[in-house]
């Protein structure tokens, strides 16, 4: 959860009130907010002036409240206190508006080549803003925890601030190769290009953590005035030409995105939170896009939306019975307002610093964070008599399990991520695209999809363990993920069985006889291939990630609800192919045994 820092004396002058520690801190958790840290509680003459600014504190006492993961319009001393006033009924909630631009339309032209890198920009002025030192380092300390929460570290989006008074519009955002960027960063008196500009931040703590972002393009994203002067390089740095000191009166914000949702967001987050300083109060100006295909979009849309919310909805999920007027009231309290559609309904407007709202919960959790958490009547649960169960699957799992573990194997718990080479190269397999589910992002090479089957978990535990005696038999009982665009998540687990034999001799016998003895277990009798008799029957077959000829399929042939006779492949059972065993760095032959489980069910 982010946490931050307040000055409270600021912030207690804000509120209008001088509180104490404990008559805060209850103030917090009735808005559904906690205070982690009053730092006048602790014995600051003890302190050095050294660590208290090494944790980037003032001198002075500060209160740290931590915030909901969601709630971007709380990350700044002006949302919290603004919040916190509405709740107590001491202020209104602000109408923002989006005024007519003062010196004519502001406009950035988005070339084409930016959709290789960073297809999105959106963007605001901030007219006759007056800045001292408190709110000045509260904007640039907003900009940081968007960066750090809803931007991703700045993947998703990248916030540039602009004194609009060094700058001529109208702008346009490129993306050019970075020897043909040359401009000076923030606070340099030299000039870099794009590749300079990389090797100059490597060693910057805060900087060269955003590198890799840009890094390995062929362009970079860059956004010029009329004048091509370099504003930014998103998402690495801003142009010391138009950086913001506590004289400037414009302020130009751009935000550069991959995800175009989250830039309107960020951008309407600080917006909403320092309008209040400009001469007329809560006014933005609008910024037009012009996108590569004509298409014209104008920002900020600072415009409310509307969720409609049934009372009996809000009633039952809180345990409460309010009237349709008090749950307009308690709205009220959170920034929301409300009317009614009829008797049963509310409508309820959400105002632009409001992203976290997606659904009628969200509005139901408002109302009782207004109502108040204890307030709310503590009642006796009616007793319902019932009798709870395993699932037939995990009832029918734990049987093999324990019949498998009676044989002489130990049961293994991999991973259910794994490469997908692993999955499919490793295996002789070729990836159709209609089997594995795929990470989008994965973070590493080693997790990059859900397993489709349980060998390549198996084979690297053997492959861990291969300085153990001899001969290794374990066995997993567990589930894999499968395509399955017939459902509506497009997915389906699928319980399977897989058990493996490493030693100096194949052991093929050994895993056909425990495929036997599990279906003894599982009261499935062996029954001629040709025939129509109700069983199970194996069947040569060639299989790459099998030796030839050393390879067979498992069948079941039950009754179906019909009474008709339906066959299916369950499964197969076989000596592990060489170069299976070399990609896994296994020395010695394996067989393995591995079928689904949920046809017996």
């Amino acid at each position: 959860m982010p946490v931050v820092h307040v000055d409270k004396e600021e912030f207690y002058k804000a509120l209008g009130k001088e509180y104490s520690t404990d008559e805060f801190s209850e103030l917090c958790f009735d808005f559904g907010l906690e205070l982690e840290e009053d730092t006048s509680e602790k014995e600051l003459a003890i302190r050095e002036v050294g660590t208290i600014k090494a944790e980037g504190l003032s001198e002075k006492p500060i209160l740290k409240i931590e915030i909901p993961a969601n709630r971007y319009d709380l990350l700044c001393h002006e949302g919290i206190s603004r919040a916190f006033l509405i709740f107590q009924g001491k202020a209104k909630p602000p109408t923002y508006k989006v005024v007519d631009p003062k010196d004519g339309q502001i406009q950035i032209t988005v070339k084409s080549e930016t959709a290789q890198i960073r297809p999105h920009v959106v963007g605001a002025i901030l007219r006759d803003i007056s800045f001292n030192e408190k709110n000045y380092s509260n904007f640039i300390e907003l900009q940081e925890k968007l960066h750090i929460n809803l931007c991703r570290k700045r993947t998703l989006v990248a916030i540039g601030t602009h004194d609009l008074d060094t700058l001529k519009p109208p702008f346009t955002y490129e993306a050019l190769p970075p020897k043909s960027i040359k401009f000076a960063p923030l606070n340099q008196p030299k000039e870099y290009d794009g590749e300079e500009l990389m090797k100059f931040y490597e060693a910057d703590k805060h900087i060269g953590k955003f590198l890799h972002i840009i890094r390995d393009s062929p362009v970079y994203p860059v956004i010029y005035d009329t004048n091509r002067v370099v504003c930014s390089l998103p998402p690495i740095i801003n142009g010391d030409h138009s950086k913001i000191t506590l004289n400037t009166k414009n302020v130009f914000i751009e935000c550069t995105a991959t995800d175009l949702t989250k830039a309107k967001i960020v951008l309407n987050t600080i917006v909403t939170m320092f309008s209040e300083y400009c001469a007329e109060p809560f006014t933005i100006e609008p910024v037009e896009v012009i996108y590569p295909d004509g298409k014209i979009c104008t920002y900020p849309d600072l415009s409310p939306r509307f969720i409609k919310v049934k009372a009996d909805y809000i009633n039952a999920c809180i345990g409460v019975m309010l009237t349709s007027s008090e749950i307009i009231t308690y709205l009220n309290r959170m920034a929301l307002s409300a009317k009614l559609v009829n008797e049963a309904e509310l409508s309820v407007e959400i105002p632009p610093t409001r992203a976290d709202i997606l659904h009628a919960c969200d509005v139901m959790e408002d109302v009782a964070i207004a109502h108040g958490f204890n307030n709310i009547p503590k009642k006796t649960l009616k007793i319902i008599n019932s009798t709870g169960k395993a699932l037939p699957i995990n009832k029918l799992s734990d049987l093999v399990r324990k019949e498998i573990a009676l044989s002489g194997w130990s049961e293994v718990l991999p991973l259910i991520l794994c490469s997908h080479d692993e999955n499919f190269a490793y295996l002789n397999k070729k990836d159709d695209n209609s089997t594995a589910v795929k990470l989008e992002n994965p973070k590493t090479l080693e997790y990059q999809v859900v397993r489709s089957s349980l060998l390549p978990g198996i084979l690297k535990t053997v492959r861990e363990n291969k300085k153990h005696a001899l001969p290794i038999k374990v066995f997993e009982v567990s589930d894999v993920v499968l395509k399955d665009d017939s459902l509506e998540r497009k997915t389906r687990n699928e319980r399977h069985v897989c058990a493996i034999y490493c030693a100096k001799v194949s052991g093929f016998e050994l895993i056909h006889g425990l495929v036997n003895r599990l279906m003894d277990m599982l009261n499935v009798k062996l029954v001629s291939v040709n025939g129509d008799d109700v069983g199970y029957y194996i069947k040569e077959s060639e299989n790459p990630t099998y030796f030839p000829n050393r390879c067979a399929d498992i069948f079941l042939r039950r009754s179906s609800k019909s009474s008709s006779i339906v066959t299916s492949k369950i499964g197969n059972f076989g000596i592990l192919h060489p170069n299976v065993l070399e990609k896994f760095e296994i020395m010695y032959p394996c067989s393995v045994v591995e079928f689904n489980l949920e046809e017996f069910i």
